[in-house]
């Protein structure tokens, strides 16, 4: 029952965020909000919606291990298997202004669950200071807007069909899907936070494992799904974007929100600072010297970023079952895979950089 439970939850997610989204966008493109708004702040935020709801129920309820797990493997995941995944499908283009402003601003926020987790807990007032810098972020995006081109438009609408005229009809059909969005997503988070916990107590696991793993991979279905979706329309930018968005909204909105409601804040477990978190900050820098690499991820850097996924999730397993192969896998990658892909990512970059600008596009 716990596995059809959980299943439902993922269901009810996943369906619960694409409702949200498509009613929260249009009903934004009707009122006259622009595509880019609506591209950085209600895409981004819904595309997270699962993670903010699990993550809120679980910290509320005092599983705060599984409530940073959800944040910190959502957003590895996020980079590491979504973009690794549609990059397979076809090269992603990468935005200048992504490389130039987004990008920095991941790795700030990533940096940022480090340092305010330091002492072993977030606590009520950092997430109010996370909410607050989410504020500033959507208010550069609305200025940001007034210069927006004809592509972004396009992309808009490439994304969500053509705009609807203002009406009560519309304005009513899409309030309504939002409403049950919002059911569907709070029932869902409910079931998978509920189930994650019994999985983790029947399996011996630790609800941070759990949170890394299982509930990181379902509650960031919706990107995967856009992510995919946009690489297949070949709109390439729109499955960067959305990526990059939705990890610096899982920090400044999702941990944010989940630390301000969260009776005692949330801790940050040992094993979280010293492994998890440097893992997410290690992912999120690692994207300038791809991403600056001709302003695209080729077919191979996919391959890589999927490889590092499978390797960060094989590390977790093996910690997890205390097995025999842990330490000759932690050699292995910390002697060879990791600095080879140093070296690797350092000589792209310096070639990158002496290459003349018409030839990087």
């Amino acid at each position: 029952m716990d596995v059809l439970w959980f299943i439902a939850g993922l269901v009810f997610l996943v369906g619960g965020a694409e409702l949200m989204v498509r009613g929260a966008a249009r009903l934004a493109a009707a009122f006259g909000i622009s595509p880019l708004v609506v591209g950085l702040t209600v895409v981004a935020f819904g595309t997270s919606a699962p993670e903010l709801a699990v993550t809120v129920k679980s910290a509320y309820a005092g599983q705060a291990d599984l409530a940073l797990g959800n944040v910190v493997g959502s957003n590895i995941a996020n980079i590491l298997l979504i973009l690794g995944a549609a990059s397979l499908i076809t090269p992603l283009t990468v935005a200048t202004q992504l490389v130039r402003f987004d990008v920095w601003i991941m790795i700030i926020t990533s940096l940022a669950v480090g340092a305010l987790g330091f002492n072993g807990q977030i606590g009520r007032f950092e997430g109010l200071l996370l909410a607050l810098c989410l504020a500033i972020y959507i208010v550069h995006g609305v200025w940001k807007s007034r210069r927006e081109s004809a592509k972004a438009i396009a992309e808009y609408e490439a994304e969500f069909g053509p705009k609807e005229p203002l009406s009560t009809r519309t304005v009513g059909r899409n309030v309504v899907y939002v409403i049950v969005g919002l059911v569907l997503l709070v029932a869902g988070a409910g079931w998978l936070v509920d189930t994650a916990v019994a999985f983790a107590r029947a399996w011996g696991v630790s609800e941070l494992v759990i949170g890394l793993t299982i509930v990181a991979i379902g509650t960031s279905l919706p990107e995967v799904a856009t992510s995919i979706v946009a690489s297949l329309k070949g709109e390439r930018d729109i499955a960067v974007g959305n990526a990059v968005g939705s990890n610096i909204f899982n920090v400044l909105a999702v941990l944010g929100i989940g630390a301000a409601v969260s009776p005692a804040g949330i801790p940050v477990p040992v094993n979280a600072l010293q492994f998890d978190i440097p893992v997410m900050c290690a992912v999120a820098i690692a994207c300038l010297p791809i991403f600056f690499n001709g302003y695209r991820i080729s077919r191979w850097e996919g391959a890589l970023f999927l490889a590092y996924y499978a390797a960060y999730l094989a590390f977790l397993i093996l910690s997890a079952l205390q097995a025999a192969m842990l330490s000759p896998f932690r050699t292995a990658m910390v002697w060879f895979a990791i600095p080879l892909t140093v070296i690797t990512l350092s000589v792209i970059t310096y070639r990158t950089i002496r290459k003349p600008a018409a030839e990087i596009g």
